[in-house]
């Protein structure tokens, strides 16, 4: 009872917004004398424009200052990856295996045996390597995702989950059990800097368009963190305010105004201003609201509900959900990501050893895939986009 009266009280909050400023430059062009048959004299340049978003150094320029998710269109596909076969990697906790999909068919074409206790399948920056987490081995396993193999484990403490900064120089290890933010080589994995938390179970995060800061979900404690990406240091933390919350899955608006924050014990998201950091709103979704996915028009976010076995659809024009899906027999939709083509959403079922694809378009199940015990952060690839932050598939 407790609980639906403060989920009453925070639906009536409106969500917080920030407005995005735009620098735009330039030059007039001087005249040269005239007269005769003298040539004119060439025009100066022109002033270099300041760009409409000042980035992480090192950043790739923002594509659209309006879409953080612009390069994130269907089938886009990097020269990196367009040569890379279409496959879902699955990486199985409790059966410390990643089981490998070739979505044209929807079968397990091959199991890779991995570290204890995999959590997540990451894309590297370089969008060039996947690498498992092994969270409780201790372990990163690298596989090559043209090849489909699994080459020499990295040791890495306690990777939990794994994100890289926007300008592809550091890897960020999400130490849960360590209550760690570790900097490390993205390339080596060498640990460069070490950020002790104080909240309990950091575990997702999402960049700032400008890739300057980025916000941390601490799962255990119910608080958020902000994070300065070039000090490496933790600049802002608050905690929920729901009794109890469980913060999840994190993903920023297309405009780059808003963080929204799953939450599976107080089934829906907040919606956090990263820029101020204030107190945030709220959107009831539906029981364990864990994972959330862009769609491939920056249009819709899928939300998965997994203590219900649906999926709601969040329109960001509409600021609103417009749709609800619900798998046939039930489930535990957990984490996952969409299809190069946008037209399939993949989801593992956390509780049920099993994978769902559905339909974009519909929201009808087009397929319910047997897997290893416990499947969890399953990635999808390759997929459009011009580099790689992180988690199962974070593209910008």
């Amino acid at each position: 009872m407790h609980r639906n009266l403060v989920k009453s009280a925070l639906l009536a909050g409106a969500a917080l917004t920030v407005l995005a400023a735009c620098g735009t430059g330039g030059g007039t062009a001087g005249e040269g004398p005239g007269g005769g048959t003298k040539a004119a004299a060439p025009a100066p340049a022109k002033k270099a424009g300041k760009p409409a978003v000042d980035g992480l150094p090192g950043m790739p320029p923002v594509l659209d200052p309006k879409d953080v998710y612009a390069a994130d269109r269907p089938n886009r596909l990097s020269p990196v990856v367009k040569d890379f076969p279409s496959r879902v990697y699955v990486p199985n906790t409790e059966s410390d295996t990643v089981s490998v999909i070739d979505p044209k068919t929807y079968e397990v074409i091959e199991t890779i045996r991995v570290g204890h206790q995999p959590q997540h399948v990451v894309p590297s920056w370089d969008m060039k390597t996947l690498w498992v987490n092994n969270d409780r081995g201790n372990t990163l396993t690298p596989i090559d995702p043209r090849t489909g193999k699994a080459g020499k484990e990295v040791s890495v403490h306690d990777p939990y989950n794994l994100y890289f900064t926007p300008n592809g120089k550091y890897a960020v290890v999400m130490a849960s059990l360590d209550r760690e933010l570790v900097f490390r080589d993205a390339h080596t994995m060498k640990r460069i800097r070490t950020e002790p938390v104080s909240c309990y179970g950091v575990n997702h995060a999402d960049f700032s368009p400008d890739g300057r800061y980025f916000i941390v979900s601490c799962e255990f404690s119910g608080e958020l963190l902000k994070v300065d990406t070039a000090r490496m240091e933790v600049v802002g933390q608050q905690r929920l305010p729901f009794k109890g919350a469980m913060p999840q899955d994190v993903k920023i608006s297309p405009d780059g105004k808003r963080f929204y924050v799953a939450d599976m014990m107080a089934d829906g998201m907040w919606i956090v201003d990263g820029d101020s950091f204030g107190k945030p709103g709220f959107l009831y979704t539906g029981k364990g609201c864990h994972g959330l996915y862009i769609g491939r028009d920056s249009r819709e976010m899928y939300v998965s509900n997994r203590g219900e076995g649906t999926v709601s659809v969040f329109d960001f024009h509409e600021n609103a959900l417009t749709k609800k899906w619900r798998l046939p027999q039930g489930g535990s939709p957990d984490m996952g990501g969409v299809s190069a083509d946008g037209k399939v959403l993949w989801l593992s079922g956390r509780y049920n050893s099993e994978v769902y694809a559905i339909d974009t378009r519909t929201g009808a199940q087009l397929a319910r895939i047997k897997v290893g015990r416990g499947p969890h952060g399953l990635a999808v690839y390759p997929q459009p986009g011009r580099y790689s932050l992180g988690h199962t598939g974070i593209f910008r």
